[in-house]
């Protein structure tokens, strides 16, 4: 097929054929206009697989040389915006391809030899999917700092910490923050699994049965910083386990940022009053000007629904196909390109809106999360939070847990009818309920005092959690 013929028809098998394709087929089956963003990892592929085949005596010197010099072109026309994408091309492989014949000749027609669209397209995606997990690992990095920034700011600062929604145990706020650290960080360890899967090289396995050529593989695999070769030439083709795997872990990250987005809008309202957001983060209502909506993290908790949505999807497009390549494949690339997008957008909405804007005057961040320690402290006082500590008190005086619990249930009642809180009932109405409390009593129904109370490892004692950040600290250092 001539440079032209390959230019004017979307066809490379179109000799075959005896009529073309009709327009809405062709618009039907075309890509190009979504998996263009592909063209870096396509380019850098196409060029690891030229120069192997060099190394293989499979093209000549001078091919590679020309192909070189074809694909530098071509990457400089997209990186300008003048490069014409076809819709007569199909996709994003075609398209280069065509252009590189354009600008070098055979060389440009001699590059696809020992391989097929099928594993190139697999290997491309593989190698976009591999940088942007990169991306998102640092993303990930850098919102466990801002948290644990917030949290150093805030370890003494009483949070009421809840079951049900109700108010059950006073904590450290920091303690809080932290265990959404924790979250992220298992999240930026399932990307890390995730990318150690994708980064396997599929190219060399062909349309599905591997190829007569002499490839080198491996040598592709170490050019491309690959960490090995998939095994199985109908797997390496047909295999999307990666990009499914890659969105259930943007899922589950997405379902902790939604979960921490469910937090700041409860903390946010005015029955709460914990926290404020900086103003860039929120937006007014049309007709009542006293409203601060908290319109960021409403949206990250519905777009969670979209990226588990995608989840869905690509299960459902793979659990019905044969081996090995199907065009239903085709439909993997926007599910996986959207869930990219989202979770980094989402991601690096949250840095800054946790950690806040860099003030060039001071070197100082500001804005960010502003914490209302006065009103979480007196919410804690409010639902007999340390109901907990007087039965732990007793069961130390020898009383069972069993009979502690529901001497403390009489206890509260009691506060309940005189309206006040457990620590301020007299001691003589405290020791109507069990005769062995004492005056130091007052000490274990104080906020301050459950909370160094609770000085184990992963409590939420200020030792525990001081010493929990410095090894955040040393972690993300």
């Amino acid at each position: 097929m001539s440079t032209n013929q390959l230019d004017k028809k979307s066809e490379a098998w179109s000799a075959l054929f005896s009529e073309p394709m009709s327009e809405l087929v062709k618009r039907y089956t075309a890509s190009v206009f979504f998996d263009k963003r592909l063209w870096l990892a396509d380019i850098t592929g196409s060029l690891a697989h030229a120069e192997m085949l060099a190394a293989q005596n499979i093209i000549g010197a001078s091919d590679l040389a020309d192909i070189q010099r074809g694909m530098a072109q071509i990457r400089s026309e997209i990186e300008a915006g003048s490069f014409e994408w076809k819709l007569d091309l199909e996709d994003v492989h075609l398209n280069i391809e065509a252009r590189l014949t354009q600008l070098v000749g055979d060389a440009g027609k001699r590059l696809h030899t020992g391989r097929s669209r099928n594993d190139q397209v697999a290997t491309d995606v593989r190698l976009w999917l591999r940088d942007e997990i990169d991306l998102i690992s640092d993303l990930l990095k850098e919102l466990q700092v801002a948290l644990v920034d917030v949290a150093e700011k805030n370890v003494e600062v009483i949070l009421p910490g809840f079951t049900h929604l109700q108010v059950a145990q006073p904590v450290s706020f920091a303690h809080h923050l932290l265990a959404y650290v924790e979250m992220f960080s298992r999240d930026a360890e399932r990307m890390a699994d995730v990318r150690r899967r994708t980064n396997r090289l599929p190219l060399g396995s062909a349309a599905l049965a591997g190829t007569t050529y002499p490839l080198d593989r491996e040598r592709v695999a170490k050019t491309l910083g690959m960490e090995g070769v998939c095994q199985n030439s109908l797997d390496g083709v047909s295999d999307r386990d990666f990009a499914i795997e890659f969105t259930a872990a943007a899922s589950l990250c997405m379902v902790h940022i939604s979960r921490f987005s469910e937090e700041l809008i409860l903390w946010m309202s005015q029955n709460f009053g914990f926290v404020k957001i900086a103003d860039r983060f929120t937006t007014g209502s049309s007709i009542m000007p006293q409203k601060k909506n908290p319109d960021v993290p409403e949206l990250a908790r519905g777009k969670t629904g979209r990226v588990v949505g995608h989840l869905m999807g690509l299960i459902t497009l793979m659990k019905g196909q044969p081996l090995a390549y199907n065009k239903d494949n085709q439909e993997d690339k926007e599910p996986l390109f959207d869930t990219v997008d989202t979770l980094k957008d989402t991601l690096r909405i949250f840095c800054e809106m946790v950690g806040g804007q860099l003030n060039p005057a001071t070197g100082q961040k500001e804005g960010g999360i502003t914490v209302n320690a006065a009103a979480m402290e007196a919410a804690a006082n409010k639902g007999y939070a340390t109901a907990t500590d007087l039965a732990d008190y007793l069961v130390k005086k020898g009383l069972p847990f069993r009979d502690a619990h529901e001497t403390v249930a009489h206890a509260v009642k009691a506060a309940t009818s005189h309206n006040c809180d457990l620590s301020e009932l007299p001691l003589a109405v405290l020791q109507g309920f069990n005769a062995s409390i004492e005056k130091d009593v007052y000490e274990c129904l104080s906020l301050r005092g459950s909370l160094n109370a609770r000085n184990t490892l992963g409590g939420t004692a200020p030792a525990q959690v001081k010493a929990q950040i410095a090894r955040h600290h040393t972690r993300l250092a």
